[in-house]
């Protein structure tokens, strides 16, 4: 076995995904396995793999972590992407949950039935240009790169990543918010970011007919 990080999820972006994004933001490489049927699932299961019998799953230093938040935060903590003390570690942590809060959003999108998709879409726009984009265009506006201390952090992959997940429903999304506009260039041209974004790297396309299947037939009783 080699020494990468071990990700066992469905291929695509899930729960996952933000663990992807924040590996490769730290320029770690990482191995995956992709789940393709209920019976691997509850193999892991049987196995005494899945602590609370959900996945994602990341190998790693020895440990079989489970439930995404944690797996997060010693990723961040691990890689010097986690502040320089409690304030700033307090900090990180709330920006990150309020950018969860709208990821939670574009993450259930997909399974949404037809007639409530509109709803939902304007409902995304609304949350992200009312409630959250709003946040951090502030922050920004004091003339600083990164969200905290200035210097890159969680937060700021956290952000990339949610910043293109709204784009790619709602394209004209940062049209009043010049911050983020240049946030998002700066982020995108880091080189492991900008190494993640290119075809062929480990990020997931957005979620497609094929994908939602294979989710509803492992997880779904």
């Amino acid at each position: 076995m080699s020494g990468k990080p071990r990700l066992t999820y469905c291929n695509g972006r899930g729960r996952m995904e933000p663990v992807r994004w924040l590996l490769a933001a730290a320029g770690v490489e990482f191995e995956e396995v992709f789940l393709e049927t209920r019976e691997q699932y509850e193999k892991l299961i049987k196995d005494g793999v899945l602590m609370f019998q959900q996945v994602p799953l990341v190998e790693i230093d020895g440990m079989k972590m489970v439930q995404t938040r944690a797996i997060l935060s010693y990723i961040a903590g691990k890689y010097n992407l986690y502040g320089k003390d409690l304030k700033e570690r307090a900090l990180i942590d709330m920006y990150v949950e309020g950018i969860t809060d709208l990821m939670q959003m574009i993450l259930v999108f997909p399974f949404s039935p037809p007639e409530a998709k509109e709803k939902n879409l304007d409902s995304i726009k609304d949350r992200a240009i009312n409630r959250y984009f709003p946040v951090f265009e502030k922050v920004l506006k004091h003339g600083q790169d990164f969200l905290v201390g200035n210097k890159f952090s969680w937060a700021d992959v956290q952000l990339i990543e949610a910043i293109l997940a709204v784009e790619e429903k709602i394209p004209a999304v940062l049209s009043g918010f010049p911050q983020l506009q240049a946030f998002k260039i700066r982020m995108s041209n880091m080189p492991t970011i900008k190494k993640f974004l290119q075809p062929g790297s480990p990020r997931k396309p957005p979620p497609d007919e094929c994908y939602i299947e294979t989710v509803l037939k492992i997880f779904k009783k």
